[in-house]
């Protein structure tokens, strides 16, 4: 395998010494199924860093991603955050999605503002809530559009309404799964700049779950690929180069042919 700006298995990765997320064997088999989704899946995840869960569509993904949220149990294995088991949904775990689910009869200001005094997020005053809320859309660059109703945003005005909405809750762990696929070229682009900024400024980790991997190449300070059945990482890339990216075309091309090859090297074999 290439070594250029990337270490490439998972057994040459660097030890995080206070991962913020952490998992441990992590198995999922879900009621009547003779085979587990995920099994053996080890993973840290350190402070301010930046991973990209890739696998084709169905290999597990999203089913990972909802039990390293706390939205769902392992079967085996332990979540941990910040050394203490994540046994639920937690406060400084945000989660967004393809599809924003922006509430309609709600303004853009008041969709962002939405979830903050649910039981299980911190107490806190009217006016730090709302400073919370301002703080977020100025963020996402949506201050003049605050009063609009979701009908009235486009696609990229939504996700960015979806972003502000995890902000809100000042995360320390960020989880997206595919939350820019369905956007045009364009628009996409400017949100993977935005969600550059965001966690520069933020300071937070973030996991991404894409089928794209020239958008995890841009993002990533490392890549994870997802295969098999049950699904376990069979391919880990770390990218030690400044973003943004574009001025790296080369190197960038030397790892995304490093990860087609393990793709092509792991799939199932079809009869002739």
């Amino acid at each position: 395998m290439t070594q250029l700006a990337l270490h490439s298995s998972r057994h040459d990765a660097p030890a995080v010494e206070t991962p913020v997320l952490q998992a441990r064997e992590v198995a999922l088999r879900y009621p009547g199924q003779a085979r587990a989704v995920i099994e053996g899946f080890d993973f840290a995840l350190a402070p301010g860093e930046t991973v990209s869960l890739l696998g084709s569509s169905g290999v597990g993904k999203s089913s990972l991603l909802r039990v390293l949220a706390g939205l769902q149990a392992p079967t085996s294995g332990t979540v941990t955050m910040n050394g203490a088991p994540l046994d639920g949904v937690h406060p400084r775990v945000a989660v967004a999605f393809q599809d924003p689910s922006l509430l309609p009869w709600l303004t853009l200001e008041k969709n962002v503002a939405f979830g903050l005094d649910f039981k299980h997020q911190p107490k806190q005053s009217r006016a730090e809530s709302e400073a919370r809320v301002e703080m977020a859309i100025r963020e996402v660059g949506l201050t003049q559009s605050r009063r609009k109703f979701p009908a009235e945003l486009s696609g990229g005005m939504a996700q960015r309404t979806a972003l502000a909405r995890c902000l809100a809750r000042k995360p320390e762990i960020l989880l997206l799964d595919e939350p820019f696929g369905a956007l045009d070229e364009v628009t996409r682009t400017e949100m993977q700049h935005l969600l550059l900024k965001v966690v520069r400024d933020f300071r937070t980790a973030a996991i991404l779950i894409t089928h794209d991997i020239d958008e995890a190449l841009l993002v990533s300070d490392r890549i994870l690929l997802l295969g098999g059945a049950p699904a376990s990482v069979i391919g880990e890339w770390r990218i030690d180069l400044p973003k943004p990216r574009e001025d790296f075309i080369a190197e960038l091309g030397a790892i995304r042919v490093d990860i087609l090859s393990t793709l092509r090297d792991t799939a199932p074999r079809r009869a002739a």
